[in-house]
């Protein structure tokens, strides 16, 4: 279903940087996110720090599906399942975005903008083509979205 998920997290300088790193690791529990530095728009002060990284070994990639269709409700998945083909782009890639607040919180709310933790998720499709993906992992949802009326 999924073949890989990249991620990055932005922690700028006034959040608590391992509070956010447990955020990250709420959502990928097994990661061990490379560190790149940015400078901020006001030069040393406001320095910005880049978590990022790949996940593409299969249990956690399942794990990481199990989790999302288990801690997001239904009206959650109805919304992704919505907003799919949007969040799609035309090599199979699904963009979505983890509030970070939630996150710390141990919870797991997908938003549309602002501050978040970003995932870029490779969808499984043969041939790899967006109309494809799309089909196959809207099936997944619509399952997993009738599931939670049992």
């Amino acid at each position: 279903m999924i073949h890989n998920i990249r991620y990055r997290l932005f922690v700028y300088e006034n959040e608590d940087e391992e509070e956010l790193i447990n955020g990250l690791h709420n959502i990928l529990p097994d990661v061990v996110p490379e560190l790149e530095e940015a400078e901020g728009m006001f030069g040393e002060d406001d320095n910005i720090l880049i978590y990022s990284g790949i996940v593409d070994k299969k249990r956690y990639l399942k794990d990481f599906l199990f989790n999302l269709m288990n801690q997001l409700d239904k009206d959650q998945l109805l919304k992704l399942y919505d907003d799919m083909e949007r969040k799609m782009d035309d090599q199979c890639n699904l963009f979505l975005r983890f509030s970070k607040d939630a996150a710390v919180d141990e919870k797991w709310q997908i938003v549309d903008r602002g501050d978040s933790i970003h995932l870029k998720i490779k969808i499984a499709a043969y041939p790899a083509k967006k109309d494809i993906a799309l089909k196959n992992f809207s099936e997944y949802l619509i399952s997993e979205i009738e599931a939670k009326d049992d």
